[in-house]
């Protein structure tokens, strides 16, 4: 029976349910509830994709928590899932029937890749639908930000404009034209303008992408900074946080969240803040400190925020955020991954991969 070895990560729970039928009853059905709702089906789903990789199932599946973990784990380990753990030649030495490391993403600077060429170690890696369905959520949220979209949905008469506090002018069509007629303030044009990502990992880069279309300059913050050959590919360069801050007319908060990344965006950050920038979070809420947050909405400098995820979720009824609601604040209830085929998508490439990588080793 194959061994995998896959790095503890929420979404990667997704992969024993396909692959080891010892996989406890409440894990599966967990599971599966996640996907109800746009697979009702998920455990069908997975028939039908261990039908297309004969030996790769059944499988045992174990998790390692952390780089020791993974150590103690992987004498027989026929594959290996990471996203953040080192491969290296003396993991690969702890491990001799190891056949393929799949890199859950696309950046592989974890990974040794002479080392596991050298010891015939195939590497995949995963361009993640998942992670670009976040970077879609993530500039859908700069755009409707920059454009006052969510404050002006649906005000468009007159009784409304003035309510509103707007005055709409007459139409004088032999002089100039009726564009912005009740003369709404603050629209913002991002081309041009200064896109801020702290923490350049695998979305912070696919948001950089689209930026770089709208002709966006791109400045970044992460504990370390890339070669000046890897800034120049991805057309960005890094700036200390304060920097950035400072700078920015759009920042995007993109990290994992420990103990090192917990508020790393509190009052001092937030009071380097340029006047009228907006703030977005898709990755995890406590990255920026509330009480900090909430006050620099109600002391007028921060120009928006969008929040894919929440302090609590679902949100307290007494959240301060939820007064600004409607103005220049968006709160989504953690849509950003998008349809679950997206999911799916991701699940299934990275099984393949296993299969193709072990059963390769075992039919050789």
């Amino acid at each position: 029976m194959p061994r995998i070895v896959i790095e503890e990560d929420h979404f990667l729970k997704i992969v024993p349910v396909v692959l080891d039928p010892a996989t406890p009853l409440p894990h599966q059905r967990a599971v599966a509830d996640f996907f109800a709702h746009d697979e009702p089906d998920f455990l069908g789903w997975c028939q039908r994709l261990r039908e297309r990789m004969p030996g790769l199932y059944p499988a045992q599946v174990v998790f390692a928590e952390d780089q020791a973990d993974l150590a103690a784990k992987i004498a027989e380990a026929d594959g290996i899932v990471v996203e953040s753990l080192v491969i290296d030649a003396a993991v690969l030495a702890r491990a001799p029937r190891l056949a393929v490391v799949q890199k859950f993403g696309t950046i592989t600077a974890n990974i040794d890749l002479f080392a596991c060429a050298a010891r015939g170690v195939t590497v995949e890696t995963l361009h993640r639908m998942v992670n670009v369905a976040v970077a879609e959520q993530a500039f859908a949220l700069l755009l409707a930000l920059a454009k006052r979209i969510v404050e002006f949905n649906g005000v468009v008469e007159e009784a409304a404009l003035r309510a509103a506090g707007y005055k709409v002018r007459p139409r004088q069509s032999r002089y100039i034209g009726y564009s912005n007629f009740a003369g709404i303030t603050g629209l913002g044009t991002v081309h041009g303008s200064t896109l801020g990502i702290v923490g350049f990992g695998e979305i912070g880069r696919e948001v950089a992408h689209r930026a770089r279309a709208f002709a966006m300059k791109v400045v970044y913050f992460q504990r370390t900074p890339l070669t000046a050959a890897a800034e120049r590919e991805l057309g960005a360069h890094f700036l200390p946080l304060g920097d950035l801050m400072a700078q920015a007319d759009y920042i995007l908060v993109q990290l994992p969240l420990n103990l090192g990344t917990r508020g790393l965006i509190g009052r001092e950050a937030l009071a380097r803040i340029k006047p009228g920038a907006v703030l977005i979070d898709v990755a995890r809420a406590e990255l920026i400190d509330h009480d900090a947050l909430v006050e620099a909405l109600a002391g007028g400098r921060l120009g928006g925020l969008g929040l894919d995820v929440g302090y609590t979720e679902p949100a307290d009824p007494k959240e301060p955020l939820l007064r600004h609601r409607g103005g220049n604040v968006i709160l989504m209830p953690h849509t950003a991954i998008g349809a679950r085929a997206n999911a799916l998508h991701d699940v299934e490439r990275l099984c393949l991969n296993l299969w193709r990588g072990v059963t390769r080793t075992l039919t050789g």
